[in-house]
């Protein structure tokens, strides 16, 4: 029998938007995640059971259920945002960058970015745009210095930056931002955490590191919590713009409950939960089928001799990037998923 027993506090739409706001402009490439982790674990550890730092920088708050067949559930979202690093600095003051994690050339390309001390550059480029031919090796960061003497004084060898992109509220009930991908993620773990202050199942909410760069974070907390259930909380990209990928994603169309991307095939199972779900309590929703790209629920699924798993997905344009733009209303949308979803009484 699947029960529902919610249990939470409703938060005012102002505190948590802030709290989102604040998410998207902490410093938090790849690697550096430190800020961010601690910005979550300062504002929420309280409300979970456990509080978990891992070597690597994985932060896990445990919250245990009440369930009598409950399950070990793992909400992976990652803290970690698209950045650059640098490899060179050369005579005339030229920054060399690398990526950390996969930036868009044409993106990139005239961004301001910001090192964690602070200085701020500009992304240039060695060649004219249209011969910038996909290769980030064409592209330099200018701080507007003309030696490398000068440049040394404040940006090293191995210094990381991220893009620039404040928090803006749009018409429509729209965000844009910069690191979308995941603070929302994040965002929604918390909030969940937040409003739900108890579950069916026990709920490990995974805050990891390095996703961009390989999913490197969620495959040891798999392997740590060995979960029966594993859920990426994370972005997909949107499809309803001139450019965007071909397929069904739209961005205000409710939470995407994904069934494939290149990366997992999602469990029928769970898939099918989640949209009976969405149907029973109202949720707009729509399928997130994608091409390219892929989330921590890669990883979980492989771990442990194999875990079931799936993901709750918030549609997103022009995703790695400073200007990300998704919906608040899908993102509500999606935390009501998550709160049925770990409330739920799984049948295996």
């Amino acid at each position: 029998m699947n029960v529902l027993c919610i249990h939470f506090t409703e938060r005012g739409y102002n505190n948590t938007m802030k709290l989102f706001e604040e998410l998207t402009q902490l410093f938090g490439p790849s690697g550096y995640e430190s800020q961010v982790r601690k910005f979550i674990k300062d504002r929420v550890a309280s409300y979970a059971d456990e509080a978990i730092e891992d070597a690597i920088g994985n932060l896990i708050l445990v919250k245990k259920g009440y369930g009598e067949h409950k399950k070990k559930i793992m909400l992976s979202g990652h803290m970690d945002e698209i950045g650059l690093q640098v490899i060179k600095v050369e005579d005339n003051g030229m920054i060399m960058v690398k990526s950390l994690g996969c930036s868009w050339i044409y993106t990139t390309y005239q961004s301001r970015v910001q090192f964690k001390n602070g200085v701020i550059g500009v992304v240039a480029s060695r060649v004219r745009p249209e011969n910038l031919e996909g290769k980030f090796t064409n592209l330099y960061v200018d701080i507007g210095l003309s030696s490398k003497e000068e440049v040394l004084k404040y940006v090293d060898i191995g210094d990381t930056a991220i893009y620039m992109g404040s928090y803006a509220e749009l018409p429509g009930n729209h965000i844009v931002a910069k690191a979308i991908d995941d603070r929302v993620g994040c965002y929604m773990m918390m909030e969940t955490l937040m409003q739900q202050q108890q579950a069916y199942n026990d709920v490990y909410y995974v805050f990891s590191v390095q996703e961009e760069v390989g999913c490197r974070g969620s495959k040891v907390t798999a392997a740590r919590i060995q979960p029966d259930i594993g859920v990426a909380v994370d972005v997909t990209p949107g499809m309803d713009r001139p450019g965007d990928l071909e397929g069904n994603n739209t961005v205000g169309a409710g939470t995407a409950v994904k069934y494939s991307d290149t990366s997992v095939i999602c469990d029928e199972y769970l898939v099918e939960t989640m949209v009976n779900i969405c149907k029973r309590d109202n949720i707009p929703f729509q399928k997130d089928v994608i091409y390219v790209g892929g989330t921590d629920a890669s990883s979980i699924n492989l771990s442990n001799y194999g875990v079931k798993a799936c993901a709750v997905s918030v549609v997103t344009r022009y995703t790695h990037g400073p200007n990300a733009i998704v919906s608040a209303d899908d993102i509500n949308a999606s935390i009501r998923l998550l709160r049925g979803f770990i409330d739920f009484d799984f049948e295996f």
